[in-house]
């Protein structure tokens, strides 16, 4: 399989900067991890510290393991980090019925932003292969 560079550093360390959260780590595909700092703030912000040194090695693996193509990690990321209640990453990505329930209902009360931290790599790597069809 052919490299691409499907997230980047700079949007990794924007979300750092949310990471006591576990933002960076949900962008870079450790949903388990990214849980884990969401209800610890960061292993109580020593992770998060540490993290600033393992983002580059996170960004490489995540470039290994997702697919590129049209729809875009980096955007539609930043779209579900500040406007995923809204809808906006699911706008972008065409789902345009679940775009407006999350809109009518604040990201289904939440729980359908935290689905979408969970599973919005796959689902963007999935939807950039169904394009190469």
């Amino acid at each position: 399989m052919a490299y691409s560079d499907t997230h980047s550093k700079g949007i990794g360390y924007l979300l750092w900067i949310f990471g006591f959260m576990g933002a960076h780590r949900f962008y870079y595909g450790k949903p388990w991890t990214g849980t884990l700092w969401f209800f610890t703030l960061g292993l109580f912000f020593i992770g998060w510290i540490i993290d600033l040194f393992l983002i580059p090695a996170m960004d490489r693996k995540a470039d290994l393991r997702f697919r590129s193509g049209r729809t875009n990690f980096n955007l539609c990321w930043v779209l579900l980090t500040f406007l995923g209640i809204f809808g906006a990453h699911r706008l972008y990505m065409g789902k345009w019925i679940t775009a407006i329930i999350y809109f009518c209902t604040g990201g289904l009360f939440l729980i359908g932003v935290l689905y979408d931290y969970w599973t919005l790599n796959e689902q963007i790597s999935v939807k950039n292969m169904q394009r190469d069809w």
